[in-house]
Order: C-alpha cells, then sequence, then structure tokens
C-alpha cells in the first residue's frame, strides 16, 4: 500500500466483509448482497452523499462477480471517452461469457444530456453494466430513458456507529496509524466534523494525527477543536453543509422569515454553490410550501430559474435574493402537497381502479357500443359550467385529497367547492 495515499484510500474495504455501513444494501438480505450472490448485476445508480462508499461499493461488485471493470469520471471525460471505453468493454466480454464488464461513472449528474444518450446502446443490448454515482436528485439529473434501465440505490450518510468502527480500524489496522499508542477518550468532534463523511472523517483523523509530535496520543474533543476546525473548509458545497444549508435556507423560506432566507442564500453563493441548485429548490418550495395560497410564487420561481440559468453569477444573486424573500413574505399552504401525497397512498393501497365508463374516452365505435363515455355532462353546457358527476373509481367516490389551506385564496377554494359539491364533499 502507498502511504503517501491518504487514509481513506488505505482502509477502503475491498471485499463485502470487511464493508461498513449500508446494511439495507450489502446486509445478509441486502439487494446487492443477492445480485453477487446470482451472479446477476443490473445497472444500477447509486444515489447519496459524499463519502458514503458509492465508488468502494462499485469496485466490490465488479471484484465478487468476476467481471472487468472500467472507470470514468464525468468532471473530464466526453462522449468520446465513453465510446472507447464501451468498445474496450465489448471486447473484454468476449463471446463465450454472460458476465459482462462493469462501468462505474463517478458524478454522472455531470454527464450533459448527450453523454448520457451515448451510454443508452451500450446499457440496452447488455454491453455494459453501468453502475453511476452521483450526489444529486437522478430524477433530476439522469435523463428518463437511461433512468428507466437502471436500478437507483440510496446510500445513507453514516452513523455514529459506523464512524466509530472506521476510526477503530485505522487505530489497529493501518501500517502508519497503528503505530501509535492513540486513545480515543473523546469522539464526539471528530464525528460531528465528519458530518457523516466516511472519507472526510478519515482524512481528519490523519490530519490530526500527524499534528502531534509524540507516538502516544489521547484524542479529546477540545484537541480537536483547536487543531482541526479552524482549518476546514467554511463551505463544502459536496459535502455535509451542501444539504444542511439548503435545508436551513427552505426553512427560512417556510417559516416566513426573508431575513434567514438571504443569510442561507448568501452563505451558498459566497461558498460557490451551484446557481441551477438553489433555483431548482425554489421552485420545489414555491409548491410545496406556498401552493394555491399564492400561485404566483411558482411563476415567479420559474422565471428565476430561467433567468439565472441564463445569466449566471454575480447577477444571479440579485435576483434569487428577489425570489427568497418574495417567497418568505408570501402566504403559505402544503394543501397540493398534501393531496397528491394522499392520492398516491390509496394508489398504492388499491391498484389500478377502473376508470369510470361515462368519463371514458370513445374514439371508436366500439369503445361507444360499450357504453364508453355514456351520460357524461360537459360542464360548459350548463349553469355556471357545472354539473355534478362522479370522477372517481367506484370503489372510493366521495374521497377527499385536496383540503383547502387557511388563507384567503384557499379560503375562496373552500367556498366554491362547498358550493359545487355540498352533496358529495364534505368541505
Amino acid at each position: 500500500m502507498d502511504m503517501n495515499a491518504p487514509l481513506a484510500e488505505r482502509l477502503r474495504p475491498k471485499t463485502l466483509k470487511d464493508y461498513v455501513s449500508q446494511a439495507h444494501l450489502v446486509g445478509k438480505d441486502g439487494a446487492l448482497t443477492q445480485h453477487i450472490k446470482q451472479g446477476l448485476i443490473p445497472s444500477m445508480i447509486f444515489w447519496g452523499p459524499p463519502g458514503t462508499g458509492k465508488t468502494t461499493l462499485a469496485n466490490i461488485i465488479a471484484t465478487e462477480s468476476g467481471r472487468p471493470f472500467y472507470t470514468l469520471s464525468a468532471i473530464n471525460s466526453g462522449v468520446k471517452d465513453i465510446r472507447e471505453v464501451i468498445d474496450k468493454a465489448k471486447q473484454s466480454g468476449g463471446l463465450f461469457t454472460t458476465k459482462n464488464p462493469i462501468l462505474f461513472i463517478d458524478e454522472i449528474h455531470r454527464f450533459s444530456k448527450s453523454q448520457q444518450d451515448s451510454l443508452l446502446q451500450a446499457v440496452e443490448k447488455g454491453w455494459i453494466t453501468l453502475i453511476g454515482a452521483t450526489t444529486e436528485n437522478p430524477s433530476f439529473e439522469v435523463i428518463s430513458a437511461l433512468l428507466s434501465r437502471c436500478q437507483v440505490y440510496v446510500l445513507n450518510a453514516f452513523d455514529k456507529t459506523d464512524l466509530e468502527t472506521l476510526l477503530k480500524r485505522a487505530i489497529e489496522t493501518d501500517e502508519h496509524i497503528s503505530k501509535k499508542n492513540i486513545t480515543l477518550k473523546e469522539t464526539t468532534a471528530l464525528l460531528k466534523l465528519s458530518g457523516g463523511d466516511a472519507r472526510k472523517l478519515l482524512n481528519i483523523f490523519e490530519l490530526l494525527v500527524n499534528s502531534y509530535d509524540t507516538d502516544t496520543i489521547e484524542i479529546t474533543d477540545e484537541d480537536v477543536l483547536q487543531k482541526i476546525q479552524n482549518n476546514i473548509v467554511r463551505y463544502d458545497k459536496t459535502g455535509e453543509q451542501h444539504f444542511d444549508i439548503i435545508s436551513a435556507f427552505i426553512k427560512s423560506i417556510r417559516g416566513s422569515d426573508p431575513n434567514g432566507a438571504v443569510y442561507w442564500l448568501a452563505r451558498m453563493i459566497e461558498g460557490g454553490e451551484d446557481v441551477k441548485f438553489i433555483a431548482r429548490r425554489l421552485l420545489i418550495s414555491a409548491s410545496e410550501d406556498i401552493g394555491n395560497a399564492n400561485p404566483t410564487a411558482l411563476v415567479i420561481a420559474n422565471n428565476t430559474f430561467q433567468a439565472v440559468s441564463t445569466i449566471g453569477f454575480p447577477e444571479s444573486r440579485i435576483i434569487l435574493s428577489q425570489c427568497a424573500t418574495y417567497m418568505a413574505c408570501s402566504p403559505k399552504s402544503n394543501a397540493a402537497y398534501m393531496a397528491i401525497g394522499k392520492a398516491q397512498q390509496l394508489v398504492k393501497q388499491t391498484g389500478d381502479l377502473s376508470v369510470p365508463l361515462e368519463v371514458r374516452n370513445a374514439p371508436t365505435k366500439l369503445m361507444k357500443e360499450l357504453g364508453y363515455g355514456d351520460n357524461y355532462k360537459y360542464a360548459h353546457n350548463y349553469e355556471n359550467n357545472f354539473a355534478p358527476q362522479e370522477f372517481l373509481p367506484d370503489e372510493i367516490k366521495n374521497t377527499t385529497f385536496y383540503e383547502p389551506g387557511n388563507n384567503t385564496r384557499e379560503n375562496a377554494h373552500r367556498e366554491f367547492l362547498k358550493q359545487r359539491w355540498k352533496d358529495k364533499y364534505d368541505y
């Protein structure tokens, strides 16, 4: 092992047995454990924070399944690089093996649409098994055609037990660290600074150990804070603060505090956060937290996203600030968010219920003869453009999903619905 390599690299596990955390994936009954046992490795996307073992897991899967392994980084790879690797993978797969090679792409969310498109045929034909790693929600960052061909597995930040296990392993097994007499008297500060990132924890730990002039070391929280805290990056846009600060930003908007919103916005801007990432979260919040209490918020958030995507920093800071303060000062409602949640839950419980005949489409003669569209009341032919009729399947008729919030605009919604549906829904 290269002793110049960082501690996190030196301790990188080589087998599932040595892998720490993610028991839901690699435990005895974990999905990936079963895939490896069966020798059937699907294309997949690993989604999780930095330092949760995405790259390590891809390497282990390749090793334990006996497959050729190729890797690309989306930061410095283009379509040409992808095609070259795919050609190599096709050749290494051979004609007499079902074990197609694995292509691992780190930070796949950084690939453009055309770069992701170049992977489709290889995945579809089985020339490669794709494993992509991303810290961003693949629903937003991976094209739907590629996403539909992959299983998505979520990797969680390491918990306290996992992190302490790694520290103990470093002290006991690392060729350099194990030569010292190290006592971990306290771990709270180390774990807090790591933010659940195993790589960050081990690299901080190594930096701390190397700061002592003696081989007999007793580590306390005070030592960690004095020696390390002032030297770590103030804002890591791919690490813990990336998630914590955007959370504080959105919660400030939800809590109607424009000052908190602007402060956390400034923290992200000064830290070099992706402008589209901020704008995308504003778009989500406009529907989730404001919704029909002020539908204009969604219009403003969408215009903000389009504007900052064109302009970029530094001018985008003004547009983002305008949108964030407007949304913070807007009335709030999560009624639309709750409504779709309730509806999805019921769909999962009741399955594919039949569409009532009267509201089915009837484009053919046969469908008309079968009663499709019979007795449908075209609302615009009636007074006030309304005619009571059943739109839900019979098994769930009269179910209420949307409960208007208690605000000026949605109170008007409630009154409208009461007048229209007084004999059907309880508004």
